[in-house]
Parts: structure tokens; C-alpha cells; sequence
């Protein structure tokens, strides 16, 4: 008999500037160090775009517009089960500050290997590396 899984659904934004990726680094928790697109959980009743737009403000302090939706990754980490849906996104308006993050780094496309990336975002890092 299997155990039932925690099921957590998150959003993710792939935001973009010319031909570099913007990625952030856990400040805190078991995943502390690992790097990761920045977003977070969707609240009761709101749309993913929605709760990307607002999650991003908590942790960035910038207004970002949301160009389209990217992928969907499904991941099995030990405590959970990810429902990850990530957007290709821009900065709309405002500065990046870290709120949240230990750090951040804009990366091209042939950086994106450069840093540990949570096991769920190198799925989103693989697609990227054969779309963009």
C-alpha cells in the first residue's frame, strides 16, 4: 500500500531580458544554496498567472507582465509531489531586489549549467536549452 504523497501546486516565472534567464538561490530551508525560478503557491481561487504576478512582487519587488505559459513539471521530491507551472515572463516596471533570496544572476542560455538548479527547475533548464 502506497502512502499518499503531499501535493503541492506552485507557479514559476522564467523571467527573460534579451537573450539571459533570470535565476535565484534558496536563502533558507533544506534546499538552502540550490537554485531555482523564482514563484511560489497559488492561493484559493486565483489564476496561476494571477499568483505569479503576485508572488513575484513579495519576493522581487518588481511588476512583471506574463508573455505565456512554458511547461508544467511534475516532480517527486521525498516529502511531496510538485505540480510546478512555469510562464515566460519580462520585468514590466521597478528593480530586482531580493527579498526573499540568498542571491540572483542573470544567465545565457549556455550559463544555465553554471549553477545547482532543485531537481524540478533542471527539467525546465533542459527545455530551455532546446526552445530558446
Amino acid at each position: 500500500m502506497s502512502e499518499e504523497r503531499k501535493r503541492i501546486e506552485v507557479v514559476a516565472a522564467i523571467i527573460c531580458k534579451e537573450d539571459m534567464i533570470f535565476a535565484t538561490q534558496r536563502g533558507y530551508g533544506e534546499w538552502k544554496d540550490w537554485w531555482e525560478f523564482p514563484g511560489g503557491k497559488m492561493e484559493e481561487g486565483e489564476s496561476a498567472e494571477d499568483a505569479l504576478c503576485r508572488e513575484i512582487r513579495e519576493e522581487l519587488a518588481v511588476e512583471i507582465s506574463v508573455r505565456r505559459f512554458f511547461m508544467t513539471v511534475e516532480y517527486d521530491y521525498p516529502k511531496f509531489h510538485l505540480v510546478m507551472h512555469c510562464f515566460l515572463c519580462e520585468v514590466k516596471s521597478g528593480i530586482l531586489q531580493l527579498l526573499e533570496h540568498e542571491a540572483a544572476k542573470w544567465l545565457k542560455k549556455e550559463e544555465l549549467e553554471s549553477v545547482k538548479w532543485l531537481p524540478a527547475d533542471i527539467e525546465v533548464i533542459k527545455r530551455i536549452e532546446e526552445d530558446f
